[in-house]
């Protein structure tokens, strides 16, 4: 059966063609870029969007990098309340 798609294939059927490079190649899947720029990561969440969104006006920083980076420090900033909580109940629960 494989000796029959790849015969396809080299004999100019696309389908075939595709069928097996599908199996053979990877699918290239975009890539993460590495960015640097100066970020407080103990200022309040507030200020570190700022110094965000002030890196993405100047470049250092592309528009899906930012908001990804923005995401990141959101879902950081729920951890740490609910970290916050734990800590109050478990105080209130130890009086």
């Amino acid at each position: 059966m494989l000796n029959v798609v790849i015969s396809a294939a080299l004999d100019k059927d696309v389908q075939a063609a595709s069928l097996i490079l599908s199996r053979v190649v990877p699918v290239l899947r975009a890539q993460d870029e590495r960015v640097e720029f100066e970020l407080d990561s103990e200022a309040p969440m507030a200020a570190q969007v700022e110094q965000i969104l002030k890196a993405l006006s100047t470049g250092q920083v592309s528009p899906d990098a930012a908001g990804k980076i923005i995401e990141t420090i959101g879902v950081l900033d729920s951890i740490r309340q609910s970290e916050e909580l734990k800590k109050r109940l478990d105080a209130l629960e130890a009086r």
